[in-house]
């Protein structure tokens, strides 16, 4: 595991932890070091640039937020950590925008550009143009990123070399491997596989209320709307359990639909959880683990065959027990439905919980 700090690559950690998780800005990186006597290198400042690498693979670029180098009789005990491209995002200010008409890359831009963020690349089927946006002092860069994005049905995160993306999953890839956990042990390759399932914040049906509000003159004059109404059922729960949500930045029906089909997606996301711990941070095939695979999972135990979407993972690694990986994986197709829409079926599995997401202001399956 390497850390290059200031163009210097520094080695042989006695620990190291990387978090990343697609529902979670900004990844997270941690290193430590024990020894007789530690001199820390001019470079090793907070705010330095840093690149976490796996072998040949990048798995993080960001900055070094913090240093703790703790002196003892005898030892040296050194801590240093920090964050991919979101922690400058979560930490400071949005510029304080007003306009109409934007589309979402020209709000992207103003937002993270002004703090460093260059790269970007959005992946959207389509794109709402937002009527208006504002962004109020004391926001910060990451919300108001976030809300732009969650405007599309869409989300935000950075890839290890610092590229900031905006868009969704991709359920047509294919899955890059498979876990097996079977009750005589033969061909298991995951040391323990975790289900969790939950009631608590899932919804049978959300009804969102919107509005739109009189404006324009001449040929561009509109009439106010106070009628806007969006339902979305989630016809995997038998209990009833309805969810009513007003929006006043709502105001068309496609806005409401794809808030209702939102709040439904995330509940299903909290909802069920497969937590696999396996040894080693690649799959057989060589491939690191990384959020945003497809994960194919065989458990006798659980009754599972079938496939899921990778959300999080976080790879650990210390001298005393090696490698070690943690991977948080959901079900498959239901996070961001107005993402990269499938262009076509993919099995689902016996895993999969029953049901889909129904938008009865149409009737048709979401």
């Amino acid at each position: 595991m390497e850390v290059k700090i200031g163009g210097q690559i520094h080695t042989d950690w006695q620990s190291y932890e990387i978090d990343s998780d697609l529902m979670t800005p900004a990844d997270a990186w941690r290193v430590t070091l024990a020894q007789a006597q530690i001199v820390l290198p001019p470079e090793v400042v907070e705010g330095a640039a840093v690149e976490v690498r796996l072998n040949r693979d990048m798995v993080l670029s960001g900055r070094l937020d913090e240093r703790n180098l703790r002196v003892g009789k005898g030892q040296h005990d050194l801590t240093l950590g920090g964050r991919d491209g979101a922690g400058i995002l979560l930490d400071c200010s949005a510029p304080v925008l007003a306009g109409r008409g934007l589309t979402l890359e020209d709000v992207v831009a103003k937002l993270v550009r002004p703090l460093g963020v260059t790269r970007i690349r959005i992946e959207a089927d389509t794109k709402l143009l937002r009527e208006k946006i504002n962004t109020e002092p004391g926001d910060t860069a990451w919300d108001s990123l976030r809300r732009a994005a969650e405007a599309n049905g869409l989300w935000p995160w950075f890839e290890p070399d610092g590229t900031l993306v905006v868009g969704g999953p991709r359920y047509d890839l294919p899955a890059v491997a498979t876990l097996v956990l079977r009750a005589d042990g033969k061909g298991n390759n995951g040391l323990t596989i975790a289900e969790r399932r939950s009631i608590v914040e899932r919804y049978s049906e959300v009804t969102v209320y919107g509005q739109a509000h009189a404006g324009g003159s001449g040929a561009g004059e509109r009439d106010g709307r106070h009628n806007i109404k969006a339902v979305v059922r989630d016809d995997g729960l038998t209990v009833y359990r309805p969810k009513v949500v007003v929006d006043h930045e709502a105001i068309n029906e496609d806005i409401a639909r794809a808030r209702g089909r939102k709040i439904i997606s995330d509940a299903r996301l909290k909802g069920y959880s497969l937590i696999a711990s396996i040894n080693g941070h690649r799959t057989e095939s060589g491939v690191l683990w990384t959020p945003g695979q497809r994960v194919n999972v065989k458990s006798e135990p659980h009754g599972i065959d079938g496939t899921f979407f990778l959300m999080a993972r976080r790879l650990a690694g210390d001298k005393a027990t090696g490698q070690r990986s943690t991977l948080t994986l959901k079900e498959d197709g239901v996070w961001t439905l107005d993402a990269h829409p499938s262009k076509r079926k993919h099995r689902r599995g016996k895993n999969s919980l029953p049901g889909r997401v129904l938008d009865l202001t149409t009737g048709a399956p979401k």
